[in-house]
Formats: C-alpha cells, sequence, structure tokens
C-alpha cells in the first residue's frame, strides 16, 4: 500500500513539476533534467514513469485540453433561458481559466507550432460540445428572440473575449497601467460585461 501511495505521488510530482516547466519553455525549449530536479527526483526515475519527453508532454497537454472540453460541455447543456445561459457561460468560464491561467496560453502555443498535435481528440469533441448551444440558438432564431446571426462566429467572439484578457494579462496590465489588484477587479467586471456585450450584440 505505501508504495503504490509512493508512486502515485511521485507521478502526481512530476506531472506538478512538467507542467510548470512546459508552461514556462513549451516543449522545445523544456529539458528532462531540468523536470526532475523541479519534482525532487533523478533522470532514470523521470524515464522510468515517463519514458520519453513527447510523452510526458503528451500527458500534460492532454490533461489540460480535456479539462477543458467537458467544462465547456458542461456550461453549455444547461437547462435555462438563452440570455441566461450566456451570461452562465462567460462567468464561469472566465473563473475556470483564472484558475487554470496556465491552460490558454499552453495549449494556443503549442497547437500553433504544431498544428496536427491531438487535433482527433479536439474534432472528436467539438461538434458534442457544442451541438446543445446550437439548438438553443437555432430556436432562438426561430422565435424572433435574436438576430440572424453566425453561429460559429457567435461562438468565436465569446471564446475570444473570454479568454483574450487572461492570455493577454502582461499587455493588459500595462496598457491600462492596472496592478495585480486592478487586474483581479478588471476580470471580475469582465465577467459580466462580456456577457451583456453579446447580448445586447445579438438580441433583437
Amino acid at each position: 500500500m505505501d508504495k503504490i501511495r509512493k508512486d502515485i505521488q511521485t507521478e502526481k510530482r512530476i506531472l506538478e513539476s512538467a507542467r510548470k516547466i512546459f508552461h514556462k519553455k513549451g516543449f522545445s525549449g523544456a529539458r528532462m533534467q531540468e523536470i526532475a530536479n523541479e519534482a525532487g527526483i533523478n533522470k532514470a526515475m523521470l524515464h522510468y514513469y515517463f519514458r520519453s519527453k513527447q510523452k510526458l508532454f503528451d500527458a500534460i497537454f492532454i490533461e489540460g485540453v480535456e479539462k477543458i472540453f467537458p467544462k465547456i460541455k458542461e456550461l453549455l447543456n444547461k437547462e435555462m433561458p438563452l440570455f441566461d445561459k450566456i451570461r452562465f457561460f462567460v462567468k464561469s468560464y472566465i473563473s475556470l481559466l483564472q484558475e487554470n491561467y496556465y491552460l490558454p496560453g499552453f495549449v494556443i502555443n503549442e497547437l500553433n507550432q504544431n498544428p496536427s498535435l491531438l487535433t482527433e481528440l479536439i474534432n472528436k469533441n467539438r461538434f458534442s460540445i457544442l451541438e446543445k448551444f446550437n439548438t438553443d440558438i437555432k430556436e432562438a432564431k426561430k422565435n424572433n428572440l435574436i438576430e440572424n446571426i453566425d453561429f460559429e462566429m457567435l461562438v468565436a467572439n465569446i471564446i475570444s473575449l473570454c479568454i483574450f484578457p487572461i492570455l493577454a494579462k502582461p499587455f493588459i496590465v500595462n496598457i491600462l497601467g492596472l496592478n495585480e489588484e486592478e487586474y483581479l477587479e478588471f476580470i471580475e467586471k469582465r465577467k459580466t460585461e462580456v456577457a451583456e456585450f453579446i447580448i445586447k450584440a445579438i438580441k433583437k
């Protein structure tokens, strides 16, 4: 039992260390020795758990993608009026990004460098994630509640308005002259402002 517990804890420590290094340096800049040092183990032990840097990176990357996708699906599948759902999604999604601040930059950066990386995983999830929300939009159009908007553009607008202030924190902080406390207040305000902006743009 102690051995199993130790193995689980060691693997968890390796993943936490790898996440930190990969987030900071990306796949190409990270070194297995550096990850081993961060985890407090030797390189041989690291290779015992993860045979290569690619396998370790894949574990971190899949973990990140799988943390985001199911949560998005859960939020968009809520049974509630469309405008309330948009408000709920924006607030919850920005909170999710705050809690996992490394994910947007990490995922986007690696996908830009290697577009084929885990596209099968992304393609497998994409339509099931958006299916319910697409149905909600079609129903709202049918009931003359919203403009005849392009669904793909709406999704892109919502996601980008949520992600950008997290992804571009250094830019936002510098251009607006915010300290850390002011930045956090700014993000809290975004949780309401983004939703109302989207609703006003589509509401008839």
